[in-house]
């Protein structure tokens, strides 16, 4: 008989790989609308205004998904590889 495994599932790690995904997905969005995506979200990050993120290719819809504080979470815990 085979043993049985059991697949550690991490929400974390999943809620961060989305975040991640989505901010790529965003980025490459606003350099093909010709705006400077680094300035674009951290205004967006910085003020909550979604206007600042195009609405091109459902990046604004896709970054309002996602909460303020997870992806600056996301984003030091990555600067900071922790």
């Amino acid at each position: 008989m085979a043993e049985e495994t059991t697949t550690v599932y991490s929400v974390e790690e999943f809620d961060d790989k989305l975040v991640k995904e989505t901010l790529e997905e965003v980025y490459d969005a606003l350099v093909e609308r010709g705006y400077n995506p680094i300035n674009q979200m951290i205004g967006y990050i910085m003020s909550g205004d979604p206007g600042y993120i195009s609405s091109y290719k459902d990046a604004r819809k896709k970054i309002s998904k996602l909460e303020r504080n997870k992806i600056l979470e996301v984003l030091l815990k990555g600067y900071l590889n922790k």
